[in-house]
């Protein structure tokens, strides 16, 4: 039996990961796009004609041949590879279902390209759906950057799958996933993804969009807009607005450093008002002008600063200026800087869609992982997030350590339908398989650790991954990495199974019997994935006692909670299904016993969890 690793040790095992972790990251690159684009938006037509010049740095140690482009637009034909999923998979999206076959011509999304050119030389390229293919004329060599110019012609699409026009609320555009965007190339190659129905990777960089619209709508959107007094609109003083005819156009400058996408929205019948929380930050909020939502949209905004505030005083500093919550989409999806929810809910509705949807700055904003891998890495962080401030809005004194996605995951399991975390995003046999694992399992991955290594050593390492790795594009185990650098354990058993396989958790208190003055209690693996223990002992006279029965494979034990103390036993090896230990107590002194009381580990069985014994006979009441 292995000897507990002292605080000494576990202490130079923090400081030799951290001088590990600095010289990991000596070797690490990204690329980068810088944008500028003037779109002229014909509001009669729903189309709209782009130049854009995108100046991209190779940073690679590789030399690129081909580029590639995403044309999302492209994606709402009939016949698309989205249209043909929706009808195909076992449980549609309702939003999508066949709608997209039954476009005509005048509702239908499109990007066609009119011309590319880099470095001024014109390029061949092929359409393959929403995916542009350019083969280069040359090279694009390690180190080096390049300058691509496009002409393009865009068509919004009726509103189906979060970008649109005339959503089912009546906002006239939002222009989600609307431009001719590089994909990103990483140490793994391109991810040049058709879009089918999933999230989306981008290349870190700036934008400058220029977009002339007719001068009756408000737009919001991703960065901070250069010209509030010429538009007006909320964005200056009453009076700053210039003064044109009917017809007349605007043109809106803005601009956002250091994104990987840019969103606007545009309505004829926008509010726009301005709200103030700390470290500078300006919220926008652009609601349709109806009286039935506009005590709900007011309500939002003192929400909207303290959940900003609080988000960032626990989970890390959000790292921009701006940021504009916007009616809008088909329900609620992030963007840099900004989201698109639709806006006609129950005040609780608006600020849960909300939360949701700011928390992705953080886990989709920031950190970037790609959603089309790592789908539960935004969604299931954003959850346990999310969950997080929820109560600090609404109950504060509520124990916040197991959120709802506990249920989520279990139910999932329950069904028979569940697939490995490590699944592809697009590859999932079921909507219901993908949303579950992402958004359930993937709360419970993070909470659960907290479970493992203690809720306090999981905050520090959640702020910690957030200020290491912004604007990195991490993923799994560069967030393993930083827990186990937290906890001075060892966590690779835990990815593995919560990641790669479906095996489930299920420990049971197997034997509990009298030997001597002592107390023997058994315990049972009945699942396959191993967990360690926290088992918890009430005695007659109300002392309880908190046992902790760490892994052998975690090399460590787990940090106290809020100076909660427990009793460490041996290691469980866990090749072991059963294991045992004694307590220096009568039976007839114990009234309960219970396995993981705050039911934390996702144990999918907990009626073997716990016993309740008989004062006189010294047996079991009920389990």
């Amino acid at each position: 039996m292995f000897q507990k690793i002292s605080m000494k040790f576990t202490s130079l095992f923090i400081l030799s990961f951290l001088s590990l972790s600095a010289i990991a990251q000596h070797g690490y690159w990204q690329q980068r796009a810088e944008y500028t684009m003037d779109i002229d938006f014909n509001a009669e037509n729903n189309q709209y004609s782009g130049n854009q010049e995108l100046t991209y740095f190779n940073n690679s140690p590789d030399t690129l041949v081909a580029v590639y482009f995403h044309l999302y637009p492209n994606a709402f034909q009939p016949g698309s590879m989205m249209d043909v999923r929706s009808r195909s998979i076992e449980d549609p999206d309702s939003r999508v279902g066949s709608r997209i076959a039954a476009l005509t011509p005048e509702e239908q999304g499109f990007i066609k390209v009119n011309s590319l050119e880099m470095n001024g030389n014109s390029l061949d390229y092929e359409v393959s759906g929403t995916i542009l293919e350019v083969m280069l004329d040359k090279p694009i060599l390690p180190g080096k950057k390049v300058k691509f110019e496009m002409d393009f012609l865009g068509q919004v699409p009726v509103q189906i799958r979060r970008s649109g026009r005339d959503n089912k609320e009546g906002v006239a555009y939002s222009m989600s996933q609307w431009y001719p965007k590089m994909a990103e190339y990483d140490r793994y190659g391109w991810h040049a993804d058709p879009y089918i129905s999933r999230e989306f990777h981008g290349v870190w960089g700036d934008f400058n969009v220029n977009i002339s619209i007719d001068s009756a709508y408000t737009l919001g959107g991703t960065g901070v807009l250069q010209n509030p007094k010429e538009v007006g609109h909320g964005y200056a003083q009453p009076g700053d607005k210039m003064k044109l005819p009917d017809g007349a156009k605007f043109l809106w400058k803005f601009k956002a450093e250091n994104v990987h996408d840019f969103v606007w929205a545009a309505d004829k019948n926008y509010i726009h008002d301005v709200a103030k929380a700390d470290n500078g930050l300006t919220i926008h909020f652009l609601y349709k002008d109806e009286p039935d939502i506009y005590e709900n949209w007011q309500k939002l905004q003192e929400y909207s600063v303290k959940l900003f505030n609080f988000a960032s005083a626990t989970f890390g500093q959000y790292p921009w200026s701006h940021y504009s919550i916007i009616q809008g989409g088909d329900g609620g999806m992030e963007y840099p800087m900004a989201t698109l929810i639709t806006g006609q809910r129950s005040l609780g509705s608006l600020v849960g869609v909300t939360v949701h949807e700011v928390m992705h700055s953080w886990y989709q904003g920031a950190l970037a992982t790609n959603e089309g891998y790592y789908p539960w890495m935004d969604e299931g962080f954003t959850e346990f997030a999310g969950s997080k401030v929820m109560s600090h809005l609404f109950n504060p004194d509520e124990d916040t350590r197991r959120g709802r996605f506990y249920d989520s995951y279990l139910n999932l399991v329950n069904s028979g339908k569940e697939e490995p975390m490590a699944t592809r995003g697009d590859y999932f046999k079921t909507n219901y398989a993908y949303g579950a694992a992402a958004y359930g399992k993937g709360g419970v991955f993070v909470g659960q650790l907290g479970y493992i290594v203690g809720d306090d050593v999981l905050m520090r390492s959640l702020k910690r991954y957030f200020n290491t790795w912004k604007f990195k594009h991490p993923d799994p185990y560069d967030f393993i990495r930083i827990v186990e650098g937290e906890s001075g354990m060892q966590l690779d058993w835990y990815i593995s199974y919560m990641l790669s396989t479906t095996e489930k958790i299920d420990y049971a208190i197997k034997r509990v019997e009298a030997r001597n003055n002592e107390t023997i209690i058994a315990l049972e693996r009945v699942e396959q994935m191993p967990m360690p223990i926290d088992l918890n002992i009430t005695y007659r006279d109300g002392y309880e006692e908190v046992i902790n029965i760490p892994m052998t494979i975690m090399r460590g034990e787990k940090n106290a909670e809020d100076d909660t103390k427990f009793t460490v036993k041996d290691d469980w090896q866990w090749t072991n299904k059963t294991y045992s230990f004694s307590i220096a107590r009568s039976i007839g002194e114990i009234e309960k016993i219970e396995i993981d009381p705050s039911q934390r580990m996702a144990d999918v069985d907990r009626s073997n969890n716990t016993l309740i014994l008989n004062p006189d006979t010294q047996t079991i009441i009920s389990n």
